[in-house]
């Protein structure tokens, strides 16, 4: 019986990529990818004989990690702690930006169902069904709390101005600003389980873009008003509900990272 030669495994090399082919995968500019590589963001594993940069498997991955929390509206700096920091911690982060996520679809979702049955109506001459006339509306982004806030502050130039910009945006507009809006308050999170103190540098900088934010998706907000708007936060359980969701404690910190940030401004 002739004996058994024994199988020996093949190495397979790992593919590489050019910086070319992942800027036209990811659909990146070069530029952007030296960027990263300069900042070390994102540094490629090999290099080639004449010194051109590699891009592994492992590489590729960290890319889409970078795209998504890009994505999200976080700055590179709080991307580059996101990847270093723990893996719970990236997890919580991709988590909640999920539930977001869902929660905006769901509200598209609705919104396209009710837009789809006024043009029907409209094309057919039909008299809409009052017992379902507003499904849906439950998931819409102001439904809550809509009238209540309208009732509070409907006569206030901010309300006003806030309404007209409200009526201006598009589908994507408002994704853009709750994507905002998220990212905000992962940063604010990252930097409360960090132990930054809420009068410090980072999280003075996280209120000014808080507000910032506020300004340029809703009303003007100087930091006086912007101060009032922290005691509502700490003050109305349902505002405080939805930042220590995340964690408690956080609405407080936030609220006080705010007041350190108009006290710098001499709001």
């Amino acid at each position: 019986m002739p004996a058994m030669r024994s199988q020996k495994t093949k190495h397979v090399p790992a593919r590489t990529y050019t910086v070319t082919e992942v800027a036209a995968r990811c659909h990146l500019s070069v530029r952007a990818l030296h960027h990263y590589d300069a900042i070390g963001l994102l540094r490629p594993s090999r290099r080639s004989a004449a010194n051109y940069r590699l891009y592994d498997d492992q590489d590729l991955l960290r890319l889409q990690q970078i795209l998504i929390y890009r994505e999200f509206g976080l700055s590179l700096e709080a991307v580059a702690q996101l990847l270093d920091a723990e893996p719970a911690a990236r997890e919580h982060v991709l988590q909640t930006q999920r539930a977001a996520l869902l929660a905006q679809q769901e509200r598209l979702q609705a919104m396209l169902q009710m837009v789809d049955a006024n043009l029907n109506a409209i094309k057919e001459h039909q008299t809409m069904n009052p017992d379902t006339l507003f499904q849906g509306t439950q998931t819409f982004r102001e439904g809550e709390y809509a009238a209540e806030a309208e009732q509070r502050w409907g006569k206030t130039d901010a309300w006003q101005e806030s309404r007209k910009r409200q009526q201006r945006y598009s589908a994507d507009d408002r994704a853009r600003m709750q994507a905002e809006a998220d990212a905000n308050v992962a940063e604010f999170l990252t930097a409360f389980r960090a132990g930054q103190p809420p009068d410090g540098a980072v999280a003075r900088e996280l209120a000014r873009q808080h507000r910032e934010q506020i300004e340029r998706w809703h009303y003007p907000c100087p930091p006086a008003m912007h101060v009032q708007l922290a005691e509502m936060y700490v003050h109305d359980a349902r505002f405080a509900a939805h930042y220590d969701q995340h964690q408690a404690g956080l609405a407080h910190y936030i609220a006080a990272a705010i007041r350190s940030a108009a006290a710098e401004a001499g709001g």
